[in-house]
């Protein structure tokens, strides 16, 4: 049994270890109202233009001048694989998860005989995908020094992106994030994003939406319109994962606090209970000595 200089230790130690994980959760409380509200703010918008994007590349007919961001390279071979992570961990098995639907999802592909490249968001994405596919990644993005996630952040990937496929490096995009729906669940998703996805059934316009007239030329739109919306795409896909991330950061160290406060009780019992043992026991020394006298 522990001595109760170790048990002091111990109690002292879990009391520490508390404090840190409460402060962690009140940080990431803290953070979380504005993180959820961006992803919040950006979600319908990306929505929206994943819907017009779809509308325009299920109307137009297909021709080698089309946009690459709209219709793609025309093949299916080599797939390139974004997966935003944070980089930070101390958020229960957010990271893990996603990364084990990315992997499941990379493996499919190369049993197909695709050949996959991986662009990681974030250093836990990175280090967990390093070991298995370390020589499939084209590139890295840290994000680490970025304080506030901005448009300029994820116009900076899209940009890789389209020179990556301007380049003729892969022929299909997708990317993976955690979708933001509650402080307890945080949802693993995959999103094409090249080309354009067009729901299952086609057609020249998507149910609920209007007919749209490009002015002055629909070439001119689209090129203007296409690396804009890859851009709001993968700044959603940043905003969802960033609120997912301190959703389930709080949610966790809430679990360790509580977990820190039932351990301290167990322990200070054990400790009790060996003090008033070792009490008895001098005391019984002294009454012992005391009779034989």
């Amino acid at each position: 049994m522990p001595s109760l200089k170790d048990l002091r230790k111990r109690i002292d130690s879990v009391k520490s270890t508390r404090k840190i994980t409460s402060a962690t959760k009140m940080v990431a409380a803290s953070k979380l109202r504005r993180a959820q509200e961006w992803a919040e703010a950006a979600r319908p918008f990306a929505q929206h233009m994943s819907r017009v994007m779809a509308s325009v590349a299920a109307g137009v007919p297909r021709s080698d001048d089309m946009p690459k961001l709209l219709i793609g390279t025309g093949k299916d071979q080599t797939v390139l694989v974004v997966i935003v992570t944070s980089d930070r961990g101390l958020c229960g098995a957010l990271n893990s998860s996603l990364v084990r639907t990315a992997r499941r999802r990379i493996n499919a592909l190369l049993a197909d005989g695709k050949t996959v490249k991986i662009m990681p968001v974030g250093r836990k994405g990175r280090d967990a995908l390093r070991r298995d596919h370390g020589a499939r990644f084209v590139g890295q993005v840290d994000t680490s020094k970025m304080r506030k996630i901005t448009y300029a952040d994820a116009q900076g990937i899209a940009e890789q992106i389209t020179t990556m496929l301007d380049g003729g490096e892969f022929d299909r995009c997708v990317i993976f994030y955690n979708t933001f729906k509650s402080v307890i669940s945080q949802v693993p998703t995959e999103k094409q994003l090249i080309p354009v996805a067009i729901p299952e059934g086609g057609g020249t316009k998507l149910e609920g939406d209007a007919s749209y007239e490009a002015e002055p030329d629909e070439g001119e739109i689209l090129a203007e319109l296409l690396p804009r919306n890859l851009a709001v795409q993968v700044l959603n896909a940043m905003l969802e994962n960033n609120a997912s991330f301190q959703g389930a950061q709080m949610n966790a160290m809430d679990s360790a606090t509580r977990n820190a406060g039932d351990m301290i009780a167990r322990l200070t019992l054990v400790y009790n209970r060996a003090r008033q043992a070792n009490i008895t026991k001098e005391l019984i020394e002294i009454i012992s000595g005391a009779e034989a006298i």
